[in-house]
């Protein structure tokens, strides 16, 4: 998708639940986006398989990690720690591969903050609703309550954090919250990008934060 010789960066991120990590995988399943498989602490869940979802490591594995450097980014949410090899996706985007992250706002600024020559994208996933977003986590966590609740008193911490990137898409329709994503990455990289609108966006954050 990428007219230059190096491939472009395009992350996303949301308050968790809000549907990024079914979005990436669409995305690279259908454009040939290399997915950017993060290290982490925690545990796997049922259907989660190593070295495909995550590289699951112990805590002193990752923090020798980051002694090393070996991070392009990483940080530390509910209690576990979360990072991208750095060696893995500079190999991918010299080879002209185009990679897509599946990170936080924390992740993205650490990012951003290193000036790369490469191109980087930046999207923000919003939930339908609050309901809509406790049900999902419920769902996804097999009904795991306590974990749910945890999870929705980050959720106004981190939604704030949506005007600091170039689009931001409300997952109410998988399909057409993935085709706004697709052809926004394609007119970006023609230069006539249309972003989303401001207005309509902050009146479903102050919805969502009621």
């Amino acid at each position: 998708m990428s007219d230059n010789r190096e491939g472009i960066i395009v992350i996303l991120s949301s308050p968790s639940g809000a549907g990024k990590t079914t979005l990436v995988k669409e995305i690279s399943k259908k454009n040939k986006f290399y997915i950017s498989v993060s290290h982490t602490t925690r545990k796997p869940r049922n259907t989660e398989i190593n070295g495909v979802d995550y590289y699951f490591v112990k805590k002193e594995e990752f923090e020798e990690l980051i002694s090393k450097n070996k991070f392009l980014e990483y940080a530390k949410v509910f209690n576990n720690y979360y990072g991208s090899s750095e060696d893995n996706v500079y190999e991918k985007l010299d080879k002209g591969e185009n990679v897509i992250f599946d990170i936080d706002w924390q992740g993205t600024e650490q990012i951003k903050k290193k000036k790369l020559k490469y191109k980087i994208i930046t999207i923000f996933i919003l939930p339908p609703s609050k309901k809509e977003l406790y049900n999902r986590l419920l769902n996804r966590d097999l009904n795991d309550e306590k974990n749910a609740i945890n999870r929705m008193k980050q959720f106004d911490k981190d939604v704030v954090h949506w005007k600091n990137y170039d689009l931001v898409v409300i997952n109410d329709n998988f399909n057409k919250c993935y085709d706004k994503i697709i052809n926004y990455i394609n007119s970006y990289n023609k230069n006539n990008s249309i972003s989303h609108n401001k207005n309509e966006i902050s009146n479903h954050i102050i919805n969502l934060l009621k």
